[in-house]
């Protein structure tokens, strides 16, 4: 078998909140990241803020929950952070997914679908998922693009269900089933 967290492009690790909070504190400087990345008001927050959140969060994580970074294969670079959370109690062997890369520079070189690609062989063979959900801003095309290749199917709208400039936009859903997965 191939290397679980290794594809040709990037690789996912363990986080260091230390890390990822200084990574985040730059990125979030980057209204466009936030508006893309989930649909609270953007914050800034500090690097020593991030890192105490991101403790947290890997200290309170349950067996249904796995968090990684993603960092570029050619340099070793943190290019974001990927996670998913397993819902329904392990019972309808499903989850979430949420991903990010942070800096722009990296937008579009697919990183982020080659992660996800990552994440579903973690989620299909090692976990023994049959569901992997996400949902994503009707206005984020590029992502949508990403999470088609990786194998996504829409299986629906919240219409506008977010505000954002004065403008409504909608948020989509979809997923892949294990027997959709290649």
């Amino acid at each position: 078998m191939k290397d679980l967290f290794k594809g040709s492009l990037v690789r996912l690790s363990a986080i260091d909140p230390q890390e990822l909070s200084k990574a985040y504190a730059v990125w979030n400087r980057d209204s466009e990241f936030r508006r893309l990345l989930d649909s609270d008001p953007a914050r800034l927050y500090s690097s020593k803020a991030g890192a105490d959140f991101f403790r947290k969060l890997l200290e309170d994580a349950t067996p249904e929950q796995h968090y990684f970074n993603i960092r570029a294969l050619e340099d070793n670079r943190l290019l974001g952070d990927i996670g998913l959370d397993i819902t329904n109690n392990w019972n309808g062997r499903s989850a979430m997914v949420g991903i990010g890369i942070g800096d722009r520079q990296d937008w579009g070189k697919g990183y982020g679908t080659e992660a996800l690609r990552l994440i579903l062989r973690f989620a299909f063979t090692e976990i023994n998922l049959n569901r992997v959900a996400l949902n994503v801003f009707d206005y984020n095309a590029r992502a949508i693009r990403s999470y088609e290749k990786a194998g996504f199917k829409h299986e629906g709208r919240a219409r506008g269900a977010l505000l954002r400039d004065g403008k409504r936009s909608d948020l989509i859903y979809m997923s892949i089933l294990r027997d959709e997965w290649v």
